[in-house]
């Protein structure tokens, strides 16, 4: 029995999330499927990180053992031939039993991307959150530069498990403007359900002036155990790729 790591791509548009549910369509549940397809005997598949609904992916990873006797392409091919269109994988390798897509993972990044423009654009919007007016580069940029490090991220987003720790570290955060595009990419640790949402609804804000630069300072202190209000559209999401060590 071998263990395998793929790197899935997803659109995240017409599925309910990563994990699998009793009713709904999920990334997981597709991508078994579509394993039990080509002989897979297993339970479940283990990922990096259970994304959203709507939340979409180009470096998803996913691991399971199967017993295969062909080529590594071959088992793409072989996977892929039997995922619908909105799902791929990118690359199949076979790694050491002690891997574990979440637990082996030192950082993950994702990237959000907002669409400036006044008018609505059916073509532009599937993947991006559309704003207007444009807002203040500098200011969001500034406030940026205060999430890197380690903080108390409650005011953000919630702990996969209840009563788990919400400090997190932030190894880079940066915004590229990219046509009519402006990017956000953030590199971390490990993120709070929703905390990349609510990083970007929050920064926007101080980007249209509705907050202060210094507010963020108060967030990140770990003082205020309050939720901040406002959630950016899943479908400006993209987990982007995950890291393990050398």
């Amino acid at each position: 029995m071998a263990h395998y790591k793929i790197i899935l791509a997803y659109d995240g548009t017409e599925f309910l999330g990563f994990q699998r549910q009793l009713d709904g369509r999920t990334v997981q549940a597709t991508v078994e499927s579509a394993l039990r397809k080509i002989g897979w005997k297993g339970a479940s598949v283990t990922c990096a990180g259970r994304t959203d609904t709507g939340v979409h992916a180009s470096g998803q990873v996913v691991a399971f053992e199967h017993n295969w006797f062909h080529s590594e392409a071959d088992l793409r091919d072989a996977l892929n031939a039997n995922l619908p269109l909105d799902v791929a994988a990118r690359s199949v390798e076979q790694v050491g039993d002690e891997f574990h897509p979440r637990h082996s993972a030192t950082a993950r990044c994702y990237q959000y991307r907002l669409l400036v423009d006044s008018i609505q654009n059916p073509l532009k919007e599937r993947y991006a959150w559309r704003v207007w007016p444009p807002v203040a580069m500098d200011l969001v940029e500034n406030a940026t530069e205060k999430l890197i490090g380690k903080y108390d991220f409650s005011a953000f987003g919630t702990p996969p498990q209840p009563g788990g720790s919400t400090t997190r570290e932030i190894f880079g955060a940066t915004w590229q403007i990219e046509n009519e595009y402006v990017v956000f990419e953030i590199l971390g640790n490990a993120f709070l359900y929703h905390m990349v949402r609510r990083l970007v609804s929050f920064l926007v804000d101080i980007g249209l002036e509705k907050r202060t630069l210094e507010s963020i300072d108060v967030l990140l202190s770990g003082d205020q155990k309050k939720m901040v209000q406002g959630l950016a559209p899943a479908k400006g999401l993209i987990l982007i790729n995950v890291r393990y060590p050398a």
